[in-house]
């Protein structure tokens, strides 16, 4: 059996966890450079405020005292996201993490009658170290488990946990599943679904394995099987990313050289700091920019270039030094940049890179770059660069974001502790 661990409205409960005041109250929470709603309370989403609805729309409920806004704060998010990721595999040690707010769980080995007494205890184990609501839904597979999940969310009587271990139990919730709210459908494959006569989960799950094949191709059978209880996803961990892109809007548009320098560094070295993480190195790294499309009155430019590696690395110097060769190629006066990104593709185990004949860069040399860019990795936690390449901004990966209604980072700056008067 798996279980789905979600945090509810995870945002927002991050923002109430430290700000009590914002109980009861509608609450949404703003993407970057406060463009529009990517997250909203149980409160705001009965006012009908939708998902991605711009911020200008929402404004006046904001000033008339009607709705709570705050910016993002992914500082604050991924710190009580490890909290919760922690606390669930203290108990349960086989986890995946498949978001910011989702884990799946692996409960095999644990007789069904203690499942939901063990779930429902993290649950409130959950809520009372971190202030963070969590409902977990229990099935035979991950993709019955997100159906699961969703009962256990907006059904009170479930006490935020809901298992499905029976096949009348399966019938009766995928009857009520909407076939737009089944995982890996969603809404953009459910209108050719609709008009094909599907439009619940149970109705998909009755049409035999020829008809799915035919309409949804193999995926969509996986998704057939998986609906009747049967595991057909992979671990998501285990299958190592094609490409890692590091991107972002500007609150202003950039038109200095060395200011975007300072940026196309940043997001190079993220990229270069998550492939770290995942245990992979590139063999090559992209760079692009954009003007703002909505800007008609001003010239507009979106170049991107990709350049080759002689070796696929992941330290950060040799990353950025060639995300920064690719901006002086590129690099045209008299734009405004309202956006900007780095990508690197060509992925491979870092273990198992291949070196080149005719590599520039000594052995030596890039084994001190390597340690170099370890020491960052041990320094250089909650976003900051406390030791950085030349070329990258000095304090938060966030700087130069608009996020006029951002909330201190309760959790990790003693400066920003929560006070008590």
């Amino acid at each position: 059996m798996f279980a789905l661990a979600d945090c509810n409205n995870f945002f927002v409960s991050c923002e109430r966890a430290f700000q009590p005041v914002l109980e009861g109250r509608p609450v949404v929470v703003l993407s970057n450079n406060d463009g529009c709603v990517v997250a909203r309370s149980n409160e705001a989403k009965a006012m009908g405020i939708k998902m991605g609805i711009p911020f200008f729309r929402i404004k006046e409920l904001v000033d008339a005292g009607k709705v709570d806004v705050r910016s993002s704060n992914y500082t604050l998010y991924g710190d009580l996201s490890r909290r919760v990721m922690n606390i669930l595999r203290s108990t349960i040690p086989d986890i995946e993490v498949y978001s910011i707010d989702e884990a799946f769980l692996n409960l095999e080995g644990i007789p069904s009658e203690e499942q939901v007494p063990l779930c429902r205890e993290l649950s409130v184990r959950i809520k009372k170290w971190t202030g963070i609501p969590v409902s977990i839904g229990i099935a035979p597979s991950k993709t019955l488990g997100k159906v699961a999940n969703h009962f256990a969310k907006h059904y009170p009587g479930y006490k935020g946990v809901c298992i499905i271990d029976s096949p009348e139990k399966r019938e009766k919730a995928l009857s009520l599943t909407p076939i737009d709210d089944v995982w890996g459908i969603g809404w953009r494959g459910a209108p050719k679904l609709e008009g094909l006569g599907v439009h619940s989960a149970l109705d998909l799950v009755r049409k035999p394995e020829s008809w799915v094949l035919k309409h949804m191709h193999i995926t969509g059978v996986r998704t057939w099987k998986e609906l009747q209880g049967i595991p057909c996803i992979e671990d998501e961990n285990r299958e190592r990313r094609q490409s890692i892109c590091t991107s972002r809007s500007f609150a202003d548009p950039i038109s200095d050289k060395e200011e975007l320098t300072l940026r196309i560094s940043d997001f190079a070295g993220i990229c270069a700091k998550k492939l770290r993480q995942e245990g992979s190195a590139a063999g090559s790294v992209g760079i692009f920019m954009e003007t703002s499309r909505f800007r008609k009155d001003l010239p507009q430019y979106y170049p991107m270039a990709r350049t080759r590696l002689e070796t696929a690395v992941n330290n950060t110097p040799e990353i950025v030094k060639a995300a920064i060769g690719l901006l002086d190629v590129l690099w045209k006066e008299g734009y405004g940049f309202k956006r900007a990104g780095v990508l690197v593709d060509e992925i491979v185990e870092a273990d198992a890179v291949q070196g080149s004949l005719f590599d520039s860069v000594p052995d030596g040399e890039r084994k001190k770059e390597d340690k170099v860019s370890a020491l960052m990795d041990r320094f250089n936690t909650n976003g900051k660069t406390l030791l950085r390449v030349a070329t990258q901004r000095p304090g938060h990966y966030a700087d130069g974001i608009r996020r006029e209604f951002c909330s201190p980072l309760f959790s990790t700056d003693w400066k920003q502790l929560l006070e008590v008067s």
